[in-house]
């Protein structure tokens, strides 16, 4: 099951499927791949490789385009531990790595022809964030935590980073003080989604909580054995993330504003707010480490200096001014592209919760 590798005994039988899956996972980690890249790829394929067992499926040359069919269509019925249907994108993502692990077989002379090589993936829904907070509501939020105890002062600068940046959960987890340029109000994210480094602009009031969450708290927590990480759990290691977006979901839901979510919450409000507020979308897009909106829209790289200026305008902690006439023209299609997007990143992260 995806998120929750179980342990399996070292095949025995080089030509075993779990044999395959596993020369697959090794190829990945050589070359550098995400760690939680890796292991939801390799769950993806023991599921799969689960499915074929049950089905008296053993060798590699017994899979073949219909069986892969078959799969499919089991995947389009299966149900999630949550009770739930299984997404679209959860249902391309199994599908994809099973679809690329053949890549790899064939491309290695493992196998003799690719059966996955015409495995049409259901399209992907468009799909507009769930919710969104007004900046009423996101401050409602902000002000959940008892600032009054270590947890609370440093789930408040979290919140406020999260809000501020629009960063991903595991990147703020990952941030370091080195991470942080207070003077440039520029936050360095290293080694995001795709392994890719960045620079996004952080307000001066999540600042204002950073430095007073680094002086006042950390250093109570902080051990020798310690990360560099900026924000520590009570016995001095990196934060579970699960337990940071427990932790989110609890403030929502005491803000009592009769919307859920966690850490994407954040993110899917300082993008919708930014560009209401008149941001273009390829500042946002770079905020967000999205390196295309669609298969035909080319990344656009812009200056740090010019994306903080943008930021400062239009982040609803600063409220800005409306859309220009030439921000106006911006298509809608593009803007739901990309908060479809941020869509299908919160549906990645609920289920990852569910099966976690």
């Amino acid at each position: 099951m995806p998120y929750v590798e179980r342990p399996i005994d070292p095949p025995s039988d080089p030509r075993s499927l779990e044999a395959y899956a596993l020369a697959y996972k090794e190829h990945l980690k050589a070359r550098d791949y995400a760690t939680q890249s890796v292991q939801y790829k390799y769950a993806s394929l023991i599921g799969f490789i689960d499915w074929c067992h049950e089905r008296g499926i053993d060798r590699i040359e017994q899979i073949t385009r219909p069986i892969l069919q078959r799969y499919q269509r089991h995947l389009y019925y299966a149900i999630s531990r949550s009770g739930k249907p299984l997404s679209v994108a959860s249902q391309r993502n199994r599908l994809t790595a099973v679809r690329t692990w053949f890549k790899f077989l064939m491309r290695e002379n493992l196998i003799l022809y690719n059966p996955a090589s015409e495995l049409e993936l259901p399209k992907p829904e468009k799909r507009l964030p769930k919710h969104t907070l007004t900046p009423e509501e996101a401050e409602r939020v902000l002000s959940q935590p008892d600032i009054d105890t270590d947890a609370g002062l440093r789930d408040r600068a979290i919140l406020e980073v999260l809000y501020s940046t629009g960063i991903r959960r595991q990147e703020v987890i990952n941030l370091t003080r080195q991470d942080i340029n207070s003077g440039a109000g520029i936050l360095a994210v290293r080694q995001g989604k795709g392994k890719k480094d960045r620079f996004v602009p952080i307000g001066e009031r999540a600042l204002i909580w950073l430095e007073k969450y680094l002086d006042d708290v950390r250093p109570q927590h902080a051990l020798p054995s310690s990360p560099d990480n900026v924000f520590l759990d009570e016995t001095g290691r990196d934060l579970d993330p699960h337990k940071v977006s427990r932790a989110v979901k609890k403030y929502v839901k005491q803000a009592t504003i009769d919307k859920v979510g966690s850490c994407h919450l954040f993110r899917h409000t300082m993008a919708t707010l930014m560009l209401e507020n008149g941001a273009d979308i390829r500042f946002i897009q770079q905020m967000l480490g999205h390196s295309q909106l669609s298969t035909t829209e080319i990344y656009t790289h812009v200056a740090i200096h010019k994306l903080k200026e943008i930021h400062t305008a239009t982040h609803p902690a600063r409220p800005g001014r409306g859309r220009d006439r030439e921000q106006e023209e911006t298509s809608e299609a593009t803007e739901e592209a990309l908060l479809s997007a941020l869509a299908a990143e919160a549906e990645d992260e609920e289920e990852q919760e569910s099966e976690a």
